[in-house]
């Protein structure tokens, strides 16, 4: 598939998109920088705050053995045991309730990205439907959204939680088209994570890769059809 660029974002050529009915955000990392948790995880590490992408990849891992195995567990809890599997891989000590305490507080206090605000609100005022959806918890999002000033952006926040099936699972993303009632490709994902907009796209979804610092996309997965810098250059581009 081959890409135009627009300024510094690019566009997959093709058909042309359905302008989409409701745009979905992932959120750690999409929208809320996970860049203060290096403090907080490395220091539960014994200052080894290299290991955060390794914790946070653990996690991802473990929720898919939960949904593969048909055992759910809420995705804080697995952070948890991930957590101490990573310090358990590196000789380092922790206890559960150290490592809860390493993860749970500072994860419900994570500032947006800079450019999140001011790109919701462009997209806000070209009047699209937005949404949150994300291997989180109800209760965590909701937080964490309060806590970043967002919550008034979005029309509903969706979570696993309630099919019991991690994303990027197919099941996952069918489960909120019906919750949303659109077709796939009236539905526009936007993540941070090649995974996610993997899974999206296998589904059906529109999709955009949001390129923050140190993500890639997955080379063996259908490209996207939008890969931005930041929610902003997402704004510039759609348009209803």
């Amino acid at each position: 598939m081959f890409s135009t660029f627009i300024g510094s974002a690019a566009v997959a050529k093709s058909q042309p998109l359905k302008t989409p009915k409701v745009i979905v955000f992932d959120v750690n990392e999409t929208l809320l920088d996970l860049e203060q948790m290096r403090h907080s995880v490395g220091e539960a590490l014994n200052g080894q705050t290299q290991l955060l992408p390794l914790w946070f990849s653990t996690m991802l891992h473990h929720s898919l053995v939960s949904t593969v195995t048909n055992d759910y567990h809420d995705f804080g809890e697995i952070g948890v045991a991930a957590l101490m599997m990573v310090a358990s891989n590196h000789q380092i000590n922790i206890t559960k309730e150290q490592a809860k305490l390493a993860i749970v507080p500072p994860l419900l206090s994570l500032p947006a990205h800079p450019d999140v605000k001011h790109g919701l609100a462009q997209l806000n005022d070209k009047g699209f439907k937005l949404v949150s959806f994300t291997n989180s918890s109800n209760k965590g999002v909701a937080a964490q959204f309060k806590h970043a000033e967002l919550t008034s952006f979005f029309s509903d926040r969706y979570s696993v939680e309630d099919i019991k099936v991690y994303k990027p699972d197919l099941r996952s993303y069918q489960w909120l088209l019906k919750q949303l009632d659109v077709a796939p490709d009236e539905a526009l994902m936007v993540a941070a994570h090649g995974w996610d907009v993997a899974g999206a796209k296998a589904a059906g979804m529109q999709t955009a890769f949001v390129a923050r610092p140190g993500k890639a996309l997955y080379p063996l997965a259908t490209k996207p059809d939008y890969i931005v810098n930041d929610i902003k250059e997402l704004a510039l581009l759609l348009n209803r």
